[in-house]
């Protein structure tokens, strides 16, 4: 759900450029049964982040991931999680992220704001984001982000096979600046 940020308004001179880095990992919880939690990762996903702390409300980042590589805690259920009732994989071959605001809350965190697409359907997300400076290295920014969604909101079914109706999107990592 993760492909490229791109930078809008002004004080593009001191925005910077960022990527992910490889070892991020994007991707979800969502209980199943009401008791075991099923774990997703994206494992193919493309990102962008345009960011300066000086201006963060010009701040923008967008995601593009691919379905079809995501890995699942429990293998099992990664047939029914791709197919027809909740992501549509053969038909819906990405997911996407497109942040509209970073709203400044202090301390490095942020809650960015932004239009998410699965299977078709866009709604507004919010995520609440921590991003803060690497200790060890100054081209490297820790990240910690996530929201909460009703996939049935996304046009997934509700109700199938003991798979919760809330999801845990979840973003885990590094940027790196470019």
């Amino acid at each position: 759900m993760i492909t490229a940020i791109a930078f809008a308004g002004i004080g593009q001179v001191f925005a910077e450029s960022w990527i992910l880095t490889p070892k991020s990992d994007v991707g979800f919880e969502i209980k199943s049964m009401g008791l075991s939690v099923v774990k997703a990762k994206f494992n193919q996903v493309q990102s962008m982040m345009q960011f300066d702390s000086k201006a963060p409300q010009n701040a923008s980042t967008h995601f593009v991931m691919d379905v079809d590589s995501l890995s699942f805690s429990k293998p099992s259920l990664k047939n029914m999680i791709l197919g027809e009732d909740l992501f549509y994989a053969a038909k819906y071959k990405t997911a996407t992220f497109k942040s509209t605001q970073f709203k400044d809350l202090g301390n490095g965190k942020y809650n960015i704001l932004g239009q998410l697409t699965l299977r078709g359907v866009t709604n507004p997300v919010t995520f609440a984001t921590t991003l803060k400076p690497s200790a060890s290295n100054a081209n490297l920014m820790d990240i910690q982000s996530s929201a909460m969604i009703n996939r049935s909101d996304f046009g997934m079914r509700k109700g199938i096979g003991g798979v919760g109706e809330k999801v845990n999107i979840q973003l885990t990592g590094q940027w790196k600046a470019k």
